[in-house]
């Protein structure tokens, strides 16, 4: 099992109340696999991403990445797990603005302390996984959204993680635009990766094979469903 939590707590202290934003969240996620979580604003979606992205850490229970318990490391450990397992990305993109779009991609190979010939050609490779080789000179004001997401997933490809964290990849693209990016989530899922997304749109959580619902920090059901491949 590639992840695994069990009775998943996140409390926050807010003066002198509790808030509960996670309530026991019991998840398993194999290797392969493209899930999709969903549920209202509140529900607890972006902080049970936060912790399987290792971004944060559970209040109480326990959570498994490759078979390591990794809810009970420090932060530079955990800093460490996110570089190595984990590319992350973003509805806002968060590229360097004058950096070119090779040079974005390399960043987490430059934190992993990657040489710079293997980084340069690994980030490479991820361009050209994402149908970008053509355009790794280009800074972000000379690509288009759907071109700055593809960076984005491409660097979130660079250091091969064992995850694709999605938090609204589509939410600030056109319809026709994130249409052409979840068809790069297809090609990614068929070609092996693990993907987690979270959505508000049903139509895009439709695009996974699994979808989680929250509700007030609980899963309140789960559904298995044929893809909406993406043409």
């Amino acid at each position: 099992m590639l992840i695994q939590t069990k009775n998943l707590w996140k409390t926050y202290i807010m003066g002198t109340e509790e808030l509960h934003a996670l309530r026991g969240v019991d998840l398993s996620v194999e290797k392969g696999e493209y899930l999709a979580i969903m549920g209202p604003s509140g529900s607890g979606k972006s902080t049970l991403m936060n912790l399987i992205g290792c971004l944060d850490t559970p209040t109480q229970g326990s959570y498994y990445l490759n078979d390591q318990l990794v809810s009970d490391l420090c932060d530079d450990d955990l800093a460490r797990i996110r570089n190595k397992e984990i590319g992350f990305v973003f509805q806002t993109f968060n590229l360097l603005p004058r950096a070119t779009a090779l040079h974005n991609v390399e960043l987490p190979l430059i934190y992993s302390g990657t040489d710079s010939a293997t980084r340069k050609e690994k980030a490479k490779q991820a361009l050209a996984s994402v149908d970008l080789s053509d355009r790794m000179s280009h800074k972000p004001n000379e690509l288009s959204g759907g071109q700055r997401q593809r960076v984005a997933l491409a660097r979130a490809l660079a250091n091969s993680p064992s995850i694709l964290l999605a938090d609204e990849p589509t939410g600030n693209l056109d319809t026709a635009t994130g249409k052409e990016i979840m068809g790069v989530f297809d090609t990614l899922h068929h070609q092996g990766n693990t993907i987690i997304m979270v959505t508000h749109e049903a139509h895009i959580a439709e695009c996974a094979e699994r979808v989680v619902y929250l509700l007030d920090g609980q899963i309140e059901r789960e559904e298995r469903r044929a893809r909406t491949m993406v043409s």
